[in-house]
């Protein structure tokens, strides 16, 4: 088996573990805890569309951390990346009038403009005066926050309400009658679809292209890069605005797609949770889709799970919470996995000669 597939499980089992030791120790019966939480996600055919919507925005996040990652970044400005990539396709969805199959490719392209401009900007700051990419993508968060906050008032703010941008016509969105109807009137749309895709063109451009080849030996060893001809302070301004153009992706899918406006004063905490999503998703593509559904059964459970057995959502959080931690901490679980193999290597040495001194 796969090493970080044993790890990314062992995070989600002790994680689970430790949400049964928090459930029994606040009197409650862990088992009841669990069938609601994970029945609140997976009930009815509307309660898994609803998952995997919640789960949509997630996948784009914990790709765009992740596709950073594997190239020695650290892009911490997700969140911003998703409120102006979502912006910028708001304002195009609310002014361009055509027809939706020319619509909605504008809007997914301008998204991801935007998403790449406010990413680009902290590889450009790294790449020229080594500006570390954390402390300038943190900067772009709110950066990011207060542009669309006075965009938003400025020029597509809904009339009959202050905190809330003019809602899109159905024709601007990523809402599927079709898609709808077949999770029972569930909230999925064709995010979902756009982020499978996403998904395995990511996977293609690490593991098969020259280009994804480069972008890697720049994040495993930046002098050994440089050394080989590969241009580095290129390799990272273009991994952050790819990873900024995914980001910018999930704001279209959560505005146009779960949502059907921007809400202002808020900044999409999808942003942050994608660090985690990578983190148990092992930075891989299809480990982040995966990882990105566990995390949006969990949140679409936990309240049904509070319904039911008034057991508080904060038990589901701390789960979220301990899975991160443990996933963080994959090294400790990875030693923990080398002494098993290497007890079990030496015990089938000894065996044989056991049997010959008998």
């Amino acid at each position: 088996m796969n090493k970080n597939l044993i790890i990314s499980l062992c995070a989600v089992v002790f994680g689970l573990v430790a949400g049964a030791v928090l459930m029994l120790a606040t009197g409650h019966n862990a088992y009841t805890g669990f069938s609601y939480l994970f029945e609140g996600g997976l009930k009815n055919p509307e309660r898994i569309g609803n998952t995997l919507a919640t789960a949509t925005p997630l996948i784009f996040s914990g790709l765009a951390v992740a596709f950073a990652f594997r190239t020695g970044l650290f892009n911490i400005g997700v969140a911003g990346q998703l409120l102006v990539g979502g912006f910028v396709a708001s304002v195009v969805g609310l002014n361009l009038d055509l027809p939706r199959i020319v619509l909605l490719p504008i809007m997914l392209i301008a998204g991801a403009l935007g998403g790449a401009l406010w990413a680009v900007v902290p590889g450009i700051l790294k790449a020229r005066f080594n500006v570390h990419e954390v402390v300038s993508s943190i900067m772009m968060n709110w950066a990011g926050f207060w542009a669309v906050y006075y965009g938003v008032q400025t020029y597509i703010k809904n009339p009959s309400s202050e905190t809330e941008s003019k809602q899109l016509a159905d024709a601007a969105t990523l809402k599927a009658t079709w898609l709808s109807d077949l999770f029972n009137g569930s909230y999925i749309n064709m995010g979902l679809l756009i982020a499978v895709v996403v998904v395995l063109v990511v996977a293609f451009i690490i593991n098969k292209t020259t280009f994804g080849y480069e972008l890697k030996a720049v994040g495993h060893n930046r002098d050994a890069a440089e050394y080989a001809g590969i241009k580095v302070n290129r390799s990272v301004v273009y991994s952050m605005a790819i990873s900024g153009a995914i980001a910018g992706l999930g704001g279209v899918a959560m505005y146009a797609g779960n949502a059907s406006n921007i809400q202002i004063g808020i900044l999409p905490s999808q942003g942050f949770d994608g660090i985690a999503v990578s983190l148990l998703g092992a930075n891989n593509p299809i480990g982040v889709l995966l990882s990105a559904i566990f995390f949006g059964l969990l949140y679409s459970g936990r309240g049904f799970m509070n319904a039911m057995t008034e057991i508080p959502p904060e038990i589901a959080d701390s789960i979220i919470a301990i899975i991160i931690y443990f996933a963080a901490t994959s090294v400790l679980i990875e030693r923990l996995i080398r002494r098993y193999s290497r007890r079990k290597a030496n015990a089938k040495l000894n065996a044989p000669q056991e049997g010959k001194v008998k």
